[in-house]
């Protein structure tokens, strides 16, 4: 990958690392800008470099040049710090994980309370699809530069294995196959990834697997969270999440969604408008 001019640039977590354009790039054509206005954009920006500046200002830069051209495109480019929008509480987190799993076939339930062996537990998500019941915790993560590291999976495990014994104990489970799960929206630790592969456990973060991280499965399913539009202020994102709507497409419902949120005519036109491009092909191809 090319540098550029040697810059260095302050990544989230407090990483110093030269700056790549190119890494830029693929992220522009990721969000499916084209090669001409990715080129465009990222000329902009090395205009605007200099030692020291932190990726959230880069970002921020390359948001706004991408939204002045497409605002689809500037949601899907945004999805990362949408989702950690999704707070501050992790309910709305908890939801939109369990629209994923459902699309893949799953019954879901969320905050689901099971009898261990030992005591009760709130299970996040319950999951289920024939025999196949999944155990899922969810660790949200309001902003970036936090790992989920080794504690996580070990307190998780633990907990399985007591909610496990209990269910091993009632009738018609014993050909029940169960599976515990951790999600996070950031990333884990080398050490929470030997533990998890170590005893079975199920681990999904943001680039974690590599082949089919949440990223990924979110890129196949085209589930945006409503924090991801760019025609929503921030406290129209907010009641909409407080009327539990994450997602983008469950605004295709009804514009009496959107009047919720006390918006206008006018705008939720330009909204629908938005909501259209970004997963109109995958509002068509689930219902």
């Amino acid at each position: 990958m090319k540098k550029y001019q040697n810059v260095s640039i302050i990544k989230s977590a407090g990483d110093v690392v030269p700056f790549y354009a190119d890494k830029l790039k693929r992220s522009l054509l990721k969000s499916g800008a084209s090669n001409e206005q990715a080129e465009n954009i990222i000329a902009q920006i090395q205009n605007n470099l200099y030692h020291g500046i932190s990726t959230k200002k880069i970002y921020q830069q390359a948001y706004q040049l991408l939204r002045g051209s497409s605002r689809p495109l500037a949601a899907r480019y945004k999805l990362k710090r949408a989702i950690m929008e999704l707070g501050p509480t992790g309910f709305p987190f908890e939801k939109y994980i369990a629209a994923i799993f459902h699309q893949q076939g799953y019954a879901t339930q969320t905050g689901v309370t099971v009898d261990g062996h030992c005591v009760k537990h709130e299970i996040d998500i319950h999951a289920k699809q024939n025999e196949k019941h999944l155990m899922i915790e969810c660790k949200f993560h309001h902003r970036e530069g936090i790992a989920c590291d080794v504690k996580i999976p070990l307190y998780i495990h633990s907990r399985f294995n007591d909610v496990k014994e209990g269910l091993d104990k009632l009738s018609g489970y014993n050909n029940i196959k169960h599976e515990a799960w951790v999600v996070t929206n950031t990333r884990f630790t080398s050490d929470a990834v030997q533990y998890g592969v170590c005893v079975g456990l199920n681990l999904l973060g943001w680039d974690y697997p590599a082949n089919n991280s949440l990223n990924k499965q979110i890129d196949r399913s085209g589930l945006y969270p409503v924090t991801c539009l760019t025609s929503l202020n921030k406290n129209e994102k907010q009641v909409l999440l407080n009327n539990q709507v994450v997602l983008c497409k469950e605004i295709f419902s009804g514009e009496n969604i959107l009047q919720r949120a006390n918006i206008n005519a006018d705008r939720m036109n330009s909204i629908m408008d938005e909501v259209k491009q970004l997963c109109g092909q995958q509002h068509q191809q689930l219902h």
